[in-house]
């Protein structure tokens, strides 16, 4: 398994969808790496020399955000909304959707699984 930036990437697979393993990196930026470096995105990730792996990582190193600098960017963006205490920060701080979704119902990937409550017991259960 050729190693890019600390990641494993899948020898099996095409340059193209191995690059994808990497934080921050989709297919159009992976064809566009390929592209750019004159690389066949059909090949195999295991076709690849070292020569080209080292050239790939370069160039991710160079124009591209990827991996622990983008998740440490996106973690300080956060940050900063909480410190603020903009309505965002707000909403991520307590774990609720952020982009003005409705929560009273479908909101369940970010509020987690149903907490129940028990219910009031009626007039007939104090008999």
């Amino acid at each position: 398994m050729p190693r890019l930036m600390g990641v494993d990437i899948p020898n099996d697979k095409q340059i193209q969808y191995s690059l994808t393993y990497l934080y921050g990196i989709g297919l159009h930026s992976a064809r566009e790496v390929c592209e750019k470096l004159g690389i066949d995105p059909a090949r195999t990730a295991s076709e690849i020399q070292e020569d080209e792996l080292g050239r790939i990582a370069a160039l991710l190193e160079r124009d591209y955000t990827v991996e622990g600098p983008l998740r440490r960017q996106l973690a300080q963006n956060v940050g900063r909304l909480r410190e603020i205490k903009a309505y965002r920060g707000l909403r991520h701080r307590n774990g609720l959707p952020v982009r003005g979704q409705r929560t009273k119902t479908n909101a369940r990937t970010r509020k987690g699984p149903r907490k129940t409550v028990a219910g009031k017991k009626g007039v007939k259960d104090l008999r």
